[in-house]
């Protein structure tokens, strides 16, 4: 009678980043509404004046987007639990992708020194094709290292052939009383930025794609 295995296998690629997508917002505060609302403007054109120049007759910038300014005011709390005059606050989120890091650091560098400028953060990824040609390498050395492991089953066990039965993505082999790894409670292919930026000098690390599945082998 043939000895069922059940296996997984995992595999892990890294890339470095290809593109890097800034994240930052435009906004004052003050009492003034009509100030506020003026130097917002002011700012958030000058912002994205810049923007559409860089991207124009293939600049640095890639792609970039701004939501409509947003002007609202509320009345703050003194320590003293009395009400203060009402204060404006104003805001737009900005996002700008880059595929020359040089360029993203010089002019996220100069927009962060901007008064009204709040720069959060820059997501780090890779080209779509680029993207498909590791998924589609790693979920073949994945099913690779599926079998090299259910090799080694059957072979500490004196078996030699194994026939495959059923490969799949974590979790749908429907199996319930073997334990699943933990990289089962994932999606089978992920791709995860593992970098950060420091100022305006960036040093992302790689760009991380996996891929998980689980398979199954009738050995004799």
């Amino acid at each position: 009678m043939p000895t069922i295995i059940t296996v997984s296998g995992e595999a892990e690629l890294k890339h470095s980043p290809e593109r890097a997508t800034a994240q930052l917002s435009v906004g004052f505060e003050g009492p003034v509404r009509e100030r506020v609302l003026a130097s917002s403007t002011e700012l958030h054109g000058a912002v994205s004046e810049e923007l559409a120049a860089l991207l124009a007759d293939g600049g640095p910038v890639t792609a970039w987007s701004t939501e409509q300014l947003r002007v609202w005011g509320q009345r703050p709390w003194s320590q003293n639990g009395e009400q203060l005059p009402v204060v404006y606050h104003s805001a737009a989120s900005v996002t700008a992708t880059f595929a020359d890091f040089a360029a993203l650091s010089e002019w996220l560098g100069a927009a962060s020194l901007r008064e009204g400028v709040t720069v959060h953060g820059i997501d780090w990824a890779l080209h779509e094709e680029t993207t498909r040609e590791l998924t589609h390498e790693a979920q073949q050395l994945a099913v690779g290292a599926a079998l090299v492991k259910a090799e080694n089953f059957a072979q500490s066990l004196g078996l030699g052939s194994l026939t495959p039965l059923a490969l799949s993505d974590p979790g749908l082999l429907g199996d319930e009383n073997s334990p699943m790894p933990m990289m089962a409670m994932a999606d089978s292919v992920s791709l995860r930025s593992r970098g950060a930026a420091g100022g305006a000098q960036f040093s992302p690390e790689e760009i991380v794609v996996s891929a998980a599945v689980h398979a199954r082998f009738s050995a004799s």
